[in-house]
């Protein structure tokens, strides 16, 4: 039996939703209406979207429906990281549906943002061939997402994050390399910004140096190689897709050179191991795709950590809710039919 996170886990602004201010006006009409007529018939909604995708937002959702439903329900749902197919039913709810239409639009906004980021972390990690694949995305969203899209990421198979509130509810603190502001705040100086690194951060913390300030990734890994030694963990290489490492140039006519290239890691791996510094891992950034991880470990790159940004917020995945019976009897619109699931597993 997979197990499911308690409510507990999840920040449920309760009274706001249960006074309608998250929800679609045309809902809290509905509820309006039922309540005024006394009609009070016992439906079973249905949960499905059209995507081959990884599901996500289930455990929240459910925290939403036991918290904030004005009577009892029957609920039945797939698991957060089931993969799941087009028009698959993920889940049912069944009850008054009075009590639980005004939900309809924060359940399905949670499944739709926290199924898009699972699904995209699992495709860039099966991409990578199980390589270590960070997430470095809470800088392109609003920070109060943070914490559901960490439990996202963690569904998809992603094994760091950059903020502690992406990592709150997997355990995990934040992660995190030497950024392009405190070399520049060194001068420009990589290997001064390493060594300071190095002299104040936590041993515990993995020395990660950040190596293309200067468009020469090859010799700035080296100089903090040679500085750091043994206690040098990885590089990382983040070139702008708008520019050519220097040591790409005389390579250059059969490949296209800009950015974070598979060549560019070629050389740089090629350099440090001519030195004797192959315990360095190589961590790539900039721009990638599952489809650019693919093409990466498809030519061999010798890319060793992948770190992914704003791509895993690519794609919409939306989630529709129908009323599919009434009291026991078939009640759906033309075209949506009740779907039995036996994946399904009860909730309460």
């Amino acid at each position: 039996m997979k197990e499911r996170l308690s409510p507990t886990s999840f920040d449920i602004p309760s009274e706001l939703i249960k006074s309608g201010f998250y929800t679609d006006a045309y809902f809290l009409r509905t509820a309006e209406i039922l309540k005024a007529a006394n009609h009070h018939p016992t439906v079973l909604m249905q949960v499905f979207q059209r995507e081959h995708s990884v599901l996500c937002g289930v455990d929240e959702a459910i925290a939403v429906l036991k918290t904030c439903a004005g009577g009892p329900l029957k609920i039945k749902a797939l698991y957060d990281g089931d993969e799941i197919e087009p028009w698959e039913t993920v889940m049912t709810i069944e009850g008054d549906l009075a009590d639980f239409t005004y939900l309809e639009t924060i359940y399905l906004g949670i499944l739709a943002r926290q199924s898009k980021i699972a699904t995209n972390v699992r495709r860039a990690f099966e991409a990578a061939g199980g390589k270590t694949v960070l997430f470095f995305g809470a800088r392109y969203d609003h920070y109060l997402m943070q914490k559901g899209d960490g439990h996202a990421i963690k569904i998809g198979g992603g094994i760091g994050v950059s903020t502690d509130a992406n990592g709150f509810l997997g355990g995990k603190k934040g992660l995190g390399t030497i950024p392009h502001a405190l070399i520049a705040a060194f001068g420009g100086d990589t290997v001064k910004t390493a060594q300071a690194f190095d002299r104040y951060i936590d041993k515990a913390v993995n020395r990660t140096a950040l190596v293309d300030f200067d468009n020469d990734c090859v010799n700035a890994s080296l100089a903090v190689a040679r500085e750091l030694k043994e206690r040098l963990f990885a590089v990382r290489l983040d070139t702008s897709g708008n520019l050519v490492d220097k040591s790409i140039i005389p390579q250059m006519g059969v490949f296209t050179p800009n950015g974070v290239c598979a060549e560019l890691v070629q050389n740089v791996r090629a350099a440090l191991d001519k030195e004797g510094f192959w315990h360095v891992k190589i961590m790539v950034s900039g721009g990638f795709t599952a489809e650019k991880i693919a093409e990466f470990e498809k030519n061999k790159a010798p890319v060793d950590i992948y770190a992914v940004g704003s791509t895993f917020y690519d794609k919409n995945i939306n989630f529709t809710a129908d009323v599919v019976l009434v009291n026991g009897q078939p009640a759906a619109k033309a075209g949506r039919s009740y779907r039995p699931n036996p994946r399904l597993a009860d909730v309460f």
